[in-house]
């Protein structure tokens, strides 16, 4: 008698709900966290920064999604690294989504206390944070579905409150032309590394591949969903940006702890400042949501693989999600948040997920042409993107980043050497 197969999540999610989560996730990273370090790298050069971090960004949507019509299971690069290239290196692929997506759920859960509890002390923002992270949680334990619609709403207010930055940026006064003259001291150094900081604000995107067991006719959606999100996170950056550079010119928006709130106080509208604020939540909280849900999908078929405890593969039996896993995931998160900071918890993100997207690259220049792969000249720029912004990160994060790496190999290795 065969066994049963191994239990799969509900396929509920059409392109719609893809492209919001995959919104979810972006929405929020880069414009509110990641612009102020960025422009510290490279000053007016941030626009030049955020057209290299969406070109790298392209490459590697568009190798994930023929990789996740081929492959439509939770995991991602995770399954597609394995699949292609070998165990080790889906594998590594999975370790560094996991390691960096905590890093990254935790920057979000960090940007959703400054925003809430502005002046507040660093025991106050702890308890938000850890707050919003056991909320989201819970919101993805309840099941797929229910956090498709949240991020919807998050989505909505988050791009009303980007409307408003804009509006107040160009209309209340403060925008001058002479804010975008080059920021002193730096070159093409800083703006790979800006590029490289920005890459955190879109790698959103991979939340929609690592559905692949959740998404209807996975073949049609994926690939349509990705690019669409992509595009769409692409026109709200560049127009924040162009607007809040405006206005403040790249020195003070290198040293805004709040840019965009800070932004708007300092014109004429400055009473859209609250809206921004409460966006900057929703937006943050957003993608927290979606953070969770890819991060304790990967952990799911990591789980299920035999490289995480056996444990974190069970699927609830009234909400067909892996509950353990979430549950695993958003505790990690809560604590990390609690002891991390912002601007490194960003660079050690960029520098982890930069390196799991390589692998994805990798991986799809194994595609034969009866798989449908991208002109081959697409994973082979995403590749070297990868890899030139990943050298480019600030040194701590580039050492850091490689340190939990080179510990997840190590542990890859034991693990086989004992079942050899």
């Amino acid at each position: 008698m065969t066994g049963s197969p191994p239990a799969a999540p509900a396929r509920r999610l059409g392109t719609a709900d893809a492209v919001v989560i995959g919104l979810g996730s972006m929405l929020g990273a880069g414009v509110f966290a990641a612009f102020a370090p960025a422009a510290r790298a490279a000053g007016a050069g941030l626009l030049i920064a955020l057209v290299l971090a969406a070109a790298v960004a392209y490459c590697n949507a568009t190798s994930s999604a023929r990789l996740a019509a081929l492959h439509p299971e939770s995991g991602g690069t995770y399954v597609y690294g394995r699949r292609r290239l070998g165990d080790f290196y889906g594998y590594l692929a999975g370790w560094g989504f996991v390691v960096g997506k905590t890093a990254s759920c935790a920057a979000m859960a960090l940007t959703v206390a400054a925003y809430a509890a502005p002046g507040a002390g660093r025991g106050v923002r702890t308890v938000v944070a850890v707050t919003a992270v056991a909320a989201l949680t819970a919101a993805n334990y309840r099941g797929i579905h229910r956090s498709a619609l949240v991020t919807r709403v998050l989505v909505a207010v988050a791009l009303v409150a980007l409307v408003c930055v804009v509006a107040a940026c160009l209309l209340g006064g403060q925008a001058r032309a002479e804010h975008f003259a080059p920021f002193p001291g730096t070159g093409v150094r800083g703006v790979l590394e800006a590029a490289g900081l920005l890459f955190f604000a879109f790698a959103g995107y991979a939340r929609i591949a690592t559905l692949g067991e959740e998404v209807r006719d996975p073949r049609r959606t994926i690939p349509r969903a990705i690019p669409v999100a992509l595009g769409i996170t692409f026109a709200v950056y560049a127009s924040v940006a162009l607007a809040t550079l405006a206005a403040l010119g790249p020195g003070r928006l290198a040293s805004a702890t709040d840019p965009l709130a800070f932004a708007v106080e300092r014109g004429g509208w400055s009473a859209l400042a609250p809206v921004v604020r409460v966006g900057a939540v929703a937006a943050a909280l957003g993608s927290l949501l979606a953070l969770i849900l890819g991060v304790s999908r990967t952990a799911f078929a990591m789980a299920r693989d035999g490289h995480l405890p056996a444990a974190l593969a069970a699927l609830h039996p009234r909400f067909q999600v892996p509950h353990r896993a979430e549950l695993a995931v958003g505790a990690v998160v809560a604590a990390v948040a609690a002891s991390v900071d912002l601007r490194g918890a960003i660079g050690f993100s960029s520098f982890a997920v930069l390196v799991y997207y390589a692998i994805a690259n990798a991986s799809a220049l194994t595609l034969r042409a009866d798989e449908g792969p991208p002109p081959r000249a697409v994973p082979v720029l995403g590749l070297v993107g990868c890899v030139v912004l990943a050298v480019s990160l600030p040194l701590a994060s580039v050492l850091s980043g490689a340190a939990v790496l080179a510990v997840g190999a190590a542990v890859w290795a034991l693990r086989r050497g004992r079942r050899n």
